[in-house]
């Protein structure tokens, strides 16, 4: 069975861009980038479609403006970072975003809002009504309070939850690396990309390995725990690479691109 078939009628998607594809190694902005993916993204709105974009990023955007060098170890240094890099951060979205022609919203989530119904609910409610006002939610866990980051694994966890709080039928997780590989692709050369997955099952989650880069805290482990979470909540899942933003058309031209997940 062809799981990318259908895809080109995708109502509601959910878009999940990692640190390191969105700085340079030294924790700048790659704003050539950013603004690529943002008329990407807008550009599938004005076909029609709701998105979401779940942006990881503050942390690694505070270290680079205050000139740190390098993530801070303490908890407190990294929600200080935090908090000035995602005033950067969404800065930069709302401004490319209303250059073309598109409304931003903030949202900032903690486990909480996931894990208790009432706060469930209205999580699910806002997110509801900013899709039906045409508004491109902006969502990031709130580093600048939260200590449970590791927790969520970089963001790729949490968009699975914000895939299911938004109903979304979609859910693509952009990262450094083209999708599952039979064989980690940066030691062997024979590596080869796993063009669809089935089932998440043990043998696949052992090819995900645990590394993440220096500036995430993920890796592909967090990647397939966040496909099995869509996937139990109906939701297909596509991790592919966030080199060429203008790849994204390509998933929705039902193309072979990354590794979807039934």
């Amino acid at each position: 069975m062809n799981l990318r078939e259908g895809l080109k009628n995708t109502q509601r998607v959910v878009f999940k861009v990692g640190t390191s594809s969105l700085t340079y190694p030294n924790g700048r902005l790659n704003i050539n980038k950013i603004d690529i993916l943002v008329r990407v993204i807008a550009d599938l709105k004005n076909r029609g479609m709701d998105v979401v974009l779940v942006s990881s990023g503050a942390i690694g955007v505070g270290v680079g403006k205050l000139g740190l060098g390098e993530k801070p170890k303490d908890m407190p240094g990294k929600q200080a970072a935090a908090a000035v890099g995602q005033c950067e951060l969404m800065y930069l979205y709302d401004k490319l975003f209303s250059e073309y022609g598109h409304v931003t919203g903030q949202v900032l989530l903690t486990k909480d809002a996931i894990e208790h119904d009432d706060r469930r609910t209205n999580a699910h409610n806002t997110f509801k009504k900013l899709l039906e006002m045409g508004v491109v939610p902006i969502v990031n866990e709130n580093d600048a309070v939260s200590t449970e980051e590791i927790e969520f694994g970089d963001n790729d966890t949490l968009s699975a939850y914000v895939a299911t709080l938004c109903d979304a039928e979609l859910l693509v997780i952009l990262t450094d690396i083209d999708g599952l590989y039979n064989k980690n692709p940066r030691e062997f050369t024979d590596a080869q990309l796993i063009s669809q997955v089935e089932e998440i099952t043990d043998d696949i989650l052992a090819l995900g390995g645990s590394a993440g880069s220096s500036r995430g805290t993920g890796g592909m482990i967090t990647k397939l725990y966040a496909a099995r979470i869509a996937s139990k909540a109906g939701i297909k899942t596509v991790v592919c690479s966030a080199d060429e933003p203008k790849d994204i058309y390509r998933i929705f031209e039902e193309e072979e691109f990354g590794t979807i997940f039934r």
